[in-house]
């Protein structure tokens, strides 16, 4: 056990990152060393930062608790705290269930940790943070909460009404960022569109993007969470005109029946949708999109399921991931409709699905080959280079590979390559010269 070391654990999304990184820097402040996702925790004090969206997400949450809590009760961890989504939503029951929890704080309650740890009240800056991620991308969370209320989703149950961050204080911190190595963006809420709508009833994504692109040292902005109501179309503009903001755009459709969309409180229809996906290639050429779908939805029939692949097929995702239905409670969907598809039959359309994508995908990536891309490198591993082009986000879509042998590279350093190789998901590529 290491004397005031504070091992860091992040579950879930990149939204709770950020959380953590900003505790690790106001425990940092305070005199400790922090160490985040360590696969050999010893430090003396353990904070676990969970995730509350999904059944399988809660089950992973709950039990890193426990091994914390085993680790505990053999003297190996003195102090055990718990915060994140998980116990936003269910600090009563954590706490009954896990007395050997020191404390439970929620998801906006968590810097509270270091006043109570260090019995005085501790000043912060907003904007600082020890990044996670390697040095040369952070994430930037623009705003929390969401006001869709879409039926399966407790999001806005756990997070409460989307709350825009003011802008200028987005800006500082990318300036602050910029001024530490950062190059890459990721931009990131719960639903990006909305912001500002808090603030004086007007969507200002398009006005902060665009400022953001215009701060010397900003490479490469890219955007996640965007909903597909009410779209802002001057945000097109931006992505198109601005060199540095990725022609990326991570828009989660879900379905395309009116019959499902419908029932899942979409806000929108089959018609909107594939106007919007129309809107959004034709203004922003190049464009990749990545979006989420969900199979197994309450009343999904086979006619259902059938259309949905049938959009799949046409509109051709450069990105696409997809995940079974699973009922929360104090949802709309868990209130009002009976969970009727069977396990087996949401696991055997969600495999299609993806036996699908993987065809799609792969022809993509197969016609990429012979290109010029510009490419970031992320990392060294085994005999490659892994790096990225615009179209891909960190952890979740495509890399490329370059083999180490062909001459070293900088890690978060860009690079012309031309592409050599592809396979479903992957590329492979030669360097042709650097780009700082």
């Amino acid at each position: 056990m290491i004397k005031n070391q504070v091992d860091i654990i992040t579950m879930g999304c990149s939204k709770n990152l950020v959380d953590s990184e900003i505790l690790m820097k106001l425990y940092e402040e305070n005199g400790y060393r922090c160490v985040h996702d360590s696969k050999n925790p010893q430090g003396e004090i353990a904070v676990v930062n969970t995730c509350g969206f999904i059944g399988d997400a809660k089950e992973e949450s709950i039990n890193t608790i426990l091994e914390f809590i085993e680790r505990k009760k053999e003297g190996k961890l003195k102090k055990l705290f718990v915060m994140g989504c998980l116990s936003q939503r269910y600090p009563k029951e954590l706490e009954e269930e896990l007395p050997e929890v020191d404390k439970i704080y929620g998801k906006f309650n968590y810097r509270e940790l270091i006043n109570d740890l260090c019995h005085e009240k501790v000043a912060e800056n907003a904007c600082q943070r020890h990044l996670t991620t390697p040095r040369h991308y952070a994430y930037l969370k623009i705003s929390e909460g969401c006001d869709r209320h879409c039926a399966y989703c407790a999001i806005p149950i756990i997070t409460g009404k989307h709350v825009s961050r003011p802008q200028e204080e987005i800006l500082q911190e990318v300036r602050d960022l910029v001024a530490q190595g950062v190059k890459e963006f990721q931009v990131i809420a719960q639903e990006l569109t909305f912001y500002g709508l808090d603030l004086d009833g007007k969507q200002h994504i398009a006005e902060l993007i665009s400022a953001m692109a215009d701060i010397p040292g900003v490479q490469w902005i890219r955007l996640h969470y965007a909903y597909p109501a009410r779209f802002p179309m001057e945000l097109l503009d931006v992505i198109r005109e601005k060199d540095n903001v990725c022609k990326y755009l991570d828009i989660a459709l879900q379905h395309i029946s009116d019959h499902m969309l419908t029932a899942m409180r979409r806000q929108t229809s089959k018609e909107e949708t594939l106007r919007l996906i129309q809107q959004i290639r034709k203004r922003v050429p190049g464009i990749h999109l990545r979006t989420t779908l969900m199979v197994g939805f309450p009343g999904e029939t086979e006619e259902d399921f059938e259309e949905l692949m049938d959009f799949v097929r046409e509109s051709r995702f450069e990105c696409m991931g997809a995940f079974a239905y699973s009922e929360e409670e104090g949802t709309y969907s868990a209130e009002h409709y009976t969970d009727d598809v069977p396990e087996e039959v949401k696991q055997e359309r969600l495999d299609q699905l993806m036996a699908l994508q993987q065809e799609i995908s792969a022809e993509i990536q197969a016609a990429k080959v012979g290109t010029t891309m510009r490419v970031i490198i992320d990392r060294k591993e085994g005999d490659y280079y892994i790096g990225r082009t615009e179209f891909s986000s960190p952890e979740v879509d495509p890399e490329v590979l370059i083999p180490a042998a062909e001459r070293t590279l900088r890690v978060g350093t860009f690079y012309d390559t031309t592409i050599t190789g592809a396979e479903e998901f992957d590329l492979y590529a030669s360097v042709k010269n650097n780009r700082r």
